[in-house]
């Protein structure tokens, strides 16, 4: 009999391990699927006024660590299957990727295994640390954690793209101002671009990032107003793509670019100031539900604690 006991108990501790293994693997490809994420950023980014850098991340040529080979296969095998497919949630997905500023081409496919393995990783950790094994509870508490795991890139996905939203509306006024003070100094169009961006890259540096990716359309042979449609679509602005159309219209018309950009920079400054006067008048109503919660429960308290102390000492009798 405690053979057989002994022999179970092995087994389970060998099922424990395996388990614990598989866990472990698991979370270790979804936080390598996010390192190459993150990486590819960086270095879209970091190195944007590099040629040799970008072409370098995109022939794929840059050296790769050890580490990671098992994951790329991994990733690569997923863009087979996924990133090259067409539909409309595809197109979705690669926009939602563009306007949180990962433009790695195996994007789609990093989301996909990064979805994957947090949702089975995080499950096998729960079906590992929850209590009351075999319940509904524990099953329970095994599907949320599964669950969170497959929907925390999209929130992730979102949180960014709202962040990066909140940057490029609060410095799209000031590019504006400086590109009119660039085209009154006599700049060209180009050249402005190009000076704002660096001027704006300490405060607003997701802007200047698409600004200069931009430029670097310009020079590779696009026309003026197609890298500003394109940098319209990275920033996922309407107030960029009414100045892409703006460019558009003086460039066709011959007006002058100078007075069309002052009076366009003007309209964004009172955008600008209409929004912070918004979130003024919206903080009373905001307000309200702080007050509700916190004070007044202790009004009531504070009210009614004397008249329960005179009742359970007897003191109205």
């Amino acid at each position: 009999m405690d053979t057989e006991f002994s022999f179970f108990g092995d087994q389970a501790s060998t099922m424990l391990t395996l388990m614990v293994f598989l866990a472990t693997a698991i979370l270790s490809f979804a936080l390598m699927a996010v390192v190459r994420v993150h990486g590819a950023v960086k270095r879209r980014t970091a190195g944007i006024n590099a040629k040799l850098a970008v072409h370098a991340d995109f022939s794929g040529a840059a050296p790769r660590r050890a580490g990671f080979k098992a994951a790329d296969r991994i990733i690569d095998y997923a863009q087979k299957h996924y990133g090259s497919a067409d539909t409309k949630d595809m197109k979705v997905l690669r926009r939602r990727l563009m306007l949180a500023g990962i433009y790695d081409a195996r994007g789609v496919a990093f989301f996909f295994v990064a979805r994957t393995a947090l949702a089975v990783g995080l499950a096998v950790i729960a079906m590992l640390l929850a209590p009351g094994q075999g319940s509904s509870m524990y099953w329970m508490i095994i599907g949320g954690a599964g669950m969170f795991g497959y929907v925390a890139p999209s929130i992730y996905l979102d949180r960014r793209i709202a962040r990066r939203k909140d940057e490029h509306r609060s410095g799209f006024p000031d590019f504006m101002d400086l590109l009119v003070v660039c085209a009154d100094a006599g700049l060209s169009m180009e050249a402005a671009l190009d000076r704002v961006g660096r001027e704006l890259a300490d405060s607003y540096p997701s802007l200047c990032s698409n600004i200069h990716m931009a430029n670097l359309e310009i020079r590779a042979g696009r026309t003026m107003t197609e890298a500003l449609e394109h940098l319209a679509d990275r920033l996922g602005l309407e107030e960029a793509r009414s100045f892409a159309t703006l460019i558009q219209q003086s460039d066709e018309l011959g007006s002058s670019i100078t007075e069309a950009l002052r009076v366009y920079s003007d309209d964004m400054r009172h955008k600008r100031l209409s929004r912070a006067e918004e979130k003024a008048y919206s903080l009373p109503a905001k307000l309200s539900h702080p007050m509700m919660i916190c004070i007044f429960p202790v009004l009531f308290v504070v009210i009614l604690l004397p008249v329960a102390v005179r009742l359970a000492t007897g003191g109205f009798q």
